[in-house]
């Protein structure tokens, strides 16, 4: 094509593009408003946010039992639809679906998730648990992980106690190939364990806990091979929405300081939700749980990640440490942790 005949060509793409472009502003112009003391941020009005809550998240219960966010953006015409995650692998499927905003995972799920092309930051560090241990029945006779060759362990893949299982096999030198992994999600594996089909298998609390409660026995655990507990959102929420995202995290430190001055109402919280004695929720949240820890995602999530992204390789759970590294230089997102306003939460009320 000549010049001549090129210019006219171009400047149609270039009313088209301008065109396209004032529409999708006019749409995204619907959804917000100016802020109300004349700020350049926008004030999401309307719509819903998609959130997760899950038993190995005990902020998030507080959150829904207390209706904090329903009552915050009431007045942006906001619905909170909350979603059960039964771990972090459906806690990131529905955040890769789109089918919720924010959702709860641990650490080492989030990096698998982000190195796979999995559009999510991690905006707030919920908790430091030893959430995770390797679970047998007491006539089994495993006592140590050396003890698990030629046995079968159930294990949720892409979760924590998935990858705590492939740390314990590789500090014990025991190959991968000389144990079958069952595929379970959490609650199947404890009852795979309870009928026998499985040998052992690797936990999450707060079902880990009450299966310890029935007689099952904690045979290995460690808590440096536990990742963090990670609040995550999809890239698209918090571009779109970042009042509301930051609404989110305010009330996940308001939750933190209520579970601080209220650790048996946590509890109970927990043991209702997840139909547990309320023994066994204190025992979870008290003895194996941190929640006293810097909510801003940073160095020390990324020291114990950058120890656990060779594994992933090791297992083809990732293609290339390219990917892990590419993934950590771009998971972790304080800023809103950074801005948090705890205070700000039922301050209308």
């Amino acid at each position: 094509m000549n010049r001549r005949a090129f210019l006219p060509t171009l400047a149609l793409a270039t009313a088209l593009s301008f065109s396209l472009s004032g529409c999708l502003a006019g749409e995204n112009a619907a959804d917000t408003q100016p802020a109300a003391d004349g700020g350049s941020e926008a004030v999401t009005q309307g719509g819903t946010l998609n959130i997760d809550f899950a038993t190995y998240n005990p902020l998030s219960l507080i959150i829904k039992e207390q209706g904090w966010l329903e009552e915050e953006l009431a007045d942006q015409g906001i619905t909170v639809n909350w979603v059960q995650s039964a771990g972090s692998n459906k806690a990131n499927e529905a955040l890769r679906a789109g089918a919720i905003d924010v959702g709860s995972t641990a650490g080492s799920a989030a990096l698998l998730a982000r190195s796979n092309g999995s559009p999510i930051k991690a905006i707030d560090i919920y908790s430091q648990p030893e959430w995770a241990a390797l679970v047998t029945l007491p006539e089994s006779g495993i006592t140590s992980v050396e003890d698990l060759r030629g046995k079968s362990v159930a294990a949720t893949r892409g979760t924590d106690p998935y990858f705590f299982l492939l740390q314990a096999l590789e500090s014990a030198g025991v190959a991968q190939s000389e144990v079958t992994i069952e595929n379970l999600q959490h609650a199947d594996g404890r009852a795979a364990l309870a009928s026998g089909a499985v040998d052992a298998w690797s936990g999450l609390d707060p079902i880990m806990a009450a299966a310890e409660q029935d007689g099952a026995q904690l045979f290995f655990r460690d808590i440096d091979f536990n990742t963090y507990g990670f609040l995550n959102a999809t890239e698209d929420f918090l571009a779109g929405k970042p009042d509301v995202a930051q609404t989110v995290v305010n009330a996940y430190e308001k939750a933190r300081e209520w579970a601080k001055e209220n650790p048996e109402e946590t509890a109970a919280i927990l043991a209702e939700v997840a139909g547990i004695d309320a023994a066994v929720a204190t025992a979870v949240i008290i003895d194996r749980t941190n929640l006293d820890v810097d909510p801003a995602p940073g160095d020390a999530q990324r020291s114990v990640l950058e120890k656990i992204g060779p594994v992933f390789v090791e297992t083809g759970d990732v293609q290339s440490q390219v990917q892990i590294d590419e993934a950590l230089d771009t998971l972790l997102d304080a800023s809103l942790v950074e801005k948090a306003d705890p205070a700000s939460i039922g301050a209308g009320s």
